[in-house]
């Protein structure tokens, strides 16, 4: 049986998960990374993406993670996340829209267009998206 760590994600509106876990792969800014009971300790930026997570049971679990910062400590991995879902609650209406109204904006040839805005929507609606079709 693999040695547990905790792990905590909290956005500033509400702690999303805190509980036990075998391994944590999160989307790190320079990469993604894995983490077990044990690691070396170190912080990290976080780019928008897929949090995986073993829980106690052994079963996978996803989360949608919008930015923020990892604290890996040797017992503790600890994710600020600027917002984060569990799959669950991943509205796919929501997102296929967001993507959608993403795609009009990126496609338009208006001046007034906020690319880098439009770019960073397209990017979560499609991680959304893409953890929702998880099986």
């Amino acid at each position: 049986m693999a040695e547990k760590l905790f792990l905590e994600v909290v956005t500033p509106q509400k702690a999303i998960v805190s509980e036990e876990a075998e391994i944590v792969i999160a989307p790190g800014s320079e990469g993604e990374f894995g983490a077990l009971k044990g690691h070396t300790t170190f912080l990290t930026s976080l780019n928008v993406g897929t949090l995986r997570y073993k829980d106690n049971s052994g079963k996978e679990r996803y989360l949608f993670i919008n930015g923020g910062f990892a604290e890996v400590l040797p017992d503790k991995v600890t994710i600020l996340a600027e917002s984060a879902e569990r799959r669950m609650n991943i509205d796919v209406e929501r997102a296929t829209q967001a993507k959608e109204r993403a795609e009009k904006r990126l496609a338009s040839k208006a001046a007034d267009i906020d690319l880098v805005r439009a770019e960073a929507a397209m990017r979560r609606a499609i991680h959304r998206l893409k953890i929702k079709n998880i099986k």
